[in-house]
């Protein structure tokens, strides 16, 4: 959307105070006339009218609505309904449009409150009761009117955000006939969850979220739950916000689209059109809490562009933010313009590349350890990604809680070793003729293709093996992940919340969702069982990290290729924080200047 200015016409304006104070001149001289004729003395005085002088005055012209450019990244966002979303850029949507019960700060990964005031453990960490903030309106973008409205209920009635319509989002993601695919993180931590989300049971009585009164959540937690710091992190996440059941009931799966959709926070969606942009529109609605004030740009519009384009529109004045190309990053860093906007920082990430362990040859740990034995991350980071990454010797990024550290744990996972990656692959397949064909797929962004191609040609020179890549647009791609995972294939992980937890459980535990590796080890999930339920941090660090020495060396599950860094530019005139969350923004705290 082109930034939209409004020009006033010249102001023609006559005063006439004005003129006689600050524009007239001096006052005539009075005119006095004695007469002494017999039959009496006048005496008059007689002013000249003052002249009448027309000023004309120019007005700076008002300020336009802010409007705010950016790019998500080429393909339709999958969803933006918060049971659904899985991945960055639905998520994005998500909490822009709905607040949770917590929220977590952007730049320090801390948690701070959000729709509820506040929140308690019961004194044996059982149960968590969440207090409701009052007054908050559902509200939609009316298209006939270009106007956001409150919603209104059937007797024409402010409809508010209340602890049912968080208690109705909560089980709604639990529904096994909604199929959230990350559902999961509820299941861990909510009583009777697991059980519904199975089909087990189906009285959503026996699950363990309850609104006691509008402005009143109590969720009773599992045993090992009971009392964890990330609980409260866990259920102000997208997939706990308070969704409409009304719309939901009468719209079904096309209550997201333009026109029908309902939200509550700082934006609402305006108009999503798919696999070319969505814009969201400011909530004026919306009250303003100190973690998520109200919003100071007017409309924000991504489109759906590949990573060069989207950075040409950006050297255009098309764009106001925009990641930096690889291939771009030299002369970026050399421009004296650029390199002034340019921004690289550490975010709360892993690149990876995972096996389908059931497809030959990566059937084979010793297989899967020498491709991964074979990847050289630091020439990878110093000639191709060159935004300040560290090679990954394993998944959980440092920074996490919990999450073992290049201080603690030096030796831990896997480097560059091509002599015993060499030596492995001798070991299963001395004749590569052996080997069958074999494919990395990854999704269509030109990032992923390069060093997708860096990693293949090491394949090829270390190995002796030749590897086919293949691309998908996202959402298909996705979709392929969880149906049939090729034999190698490319993901990111970035936090939910800050704890080594979300990594390692929430991954790569045998019955996760997102576990596309189709990898199990009772060994594994005993570890990251026992962790999430130690209090003591040091202790839970050396479970992770014995977990980590299983799900990268011994059984080789995942390659861990680095931790990443956020590489954008931004233009001046947009004042804005910069996310350590991975590819979530908080909006609503920018700014533009111009």
């Amino acid at each position: 959307m082109s930034r939209k200015t409004t020009v006033w016409a010249l102001s023609v304006l006559t005063l006439l105070s004005l003129v006689v104070t600050a524009c007239g001149g001096p006052a005539p001289t009075p005119q006095v006339i004695v007469q002494t004729a017999p039959p009496q003395v006048q005496t008059a005085v007689v002013t000249a009218p003052p002249a009448v002088q027309t000023v004309v005055v120019t007005l700076p012209p008002p300020a336009g609505p802010k409007t705010l450019r950016l790019n998500m990244g080429p393909g339709d966002i999958p969803t933006i309904d918060p049971a659904l979303s899985t991945d960055t850029s639905s998520v994005q949507i998500v909490e822009e449009t709905t607040v949770g019960l917590a929220r977590q700060n952007e730049e320090t990964a801390s948690l701070e409150p959000g729709m509820a005031e506040s929140w308690e453990f019961s004194p044996d960490g059982k149960k968590i009761t969440f207090k409701v903030r009052q007054g908050v309106p559902w509200v939609r973008y009316n298209p006939l009117t270009k106007q956001v409205e409150k919603v209104v209920d059937e007797e024409g009635k402010d409809r508010i955000v209340t602890a049912k319509d968080f208690e109705y989002g909560i089980l709604r993601t639990l529904d096994p006939k909604t199929a959230s695919d990350y559902a999961y993180v509820l299941t861990t931590i909510i009583e009777g969850a697991a059980d519904f989300n199975r089909g087990t049971i189906t009285d959503t009585a026996k699950v363990g979220v309850k609104a006691l009164d509008d402005w009143t959540l109590e969720v009773t937690l599992t045993d090992d739950a009971a009392g964890a710091a990330f609980v409260p992190n866990i259920l102000g996440m997208w997939v706990a916000h308070a969704q409409p059941r009304w719309l939901i009931e009468e719209r079904g799966d096309r209550w997201t689209e333009t026109g029908f959709f309902q939200g509550y926070g700082p934006y609402t969606l305006k108009a999503w059109n798919h696999d070319a942009d969505i814009t969201l529109i400011k909530n004026p609605f919306w009250p303003g809490i100190p973690s998520v004030p109200q919003a100071k740009i007017e409309e924000i519009t991504w489109t759906m562009l590949d990573e060069s384009p989207a950075f040409a529109a950006y050297e255009a004045g098309e764009l106001d933010v925009a990641g930096v190309p690889l291939s771009e990053i030299d002369r970026v860093k050399a421009d004296p313009t650029l390199s002034k906007e340019l921004k690289i920082g550490p975010v709360l990430c892993t690149y990876y590349y995972g096996f389908n362990v059931t497809k030959p040859p990566f059937d084979n740990p010793k297989v899967r350890l020498a491709f991964s034995l074979a990847v050289d991350r630091q020439s990878l980071i110093d000639n191709v990604t060159k935004g300040g990454q560290e090679p990954a010797q394993w998944f959980s990024r440092p920074g996490l809680t919990a999450a073992p550290t290049m201080e603690t744990h030096p030796n831990l996972g896997v480097k560059y070793d091509p002599e015993q990656a060499k030596k492995l692959l001798d070991e299963v397949y001395p004749d590569r003729s052996k080997m069958p064909p074999i494919t990395l797929m990854m999704n269509q962004v030109e990032g992923h293709i390069k060093i997708g191609e860096a990693i293949a040609k090491m394949w090829e020179e270390v190995l002796g093996v030749k590897v086919t890549i293949q691309t998908q647009e996202w959402r298909v791609y996705l979709k392929t992940l969880t149906e049939d995972p090729p034999q190698i294939w490319r993901l990111g992980w970035c936090q939910d919340y800050p704890d080594a937890n979300n990594f390692l459980k929430e991954v790569f535990r045998s019955d996760s969702q997102q576990n596309h590796t189709k990898w199990a080890n009772p060994e594994f999930d005993r570890l990251v069982d026992e962790a999430a339920k130690e209090k003591d941090e040091a202790k839970r660090r050396e479970l992770y990290a014995q977990a980590e020495d299983i799900l990268v060396r011994q059984d080789a599950a995942i390659i861990p290729i680095y931790w990443y860094t956020r590489v954008t530019v931004t233009k001046p005139y947009v004042q804005r924080t910069f996310s350590i969350l991975g590819g979530l923004e908080h909006i609503e705290k920018w700014d533009i200047t111009k």
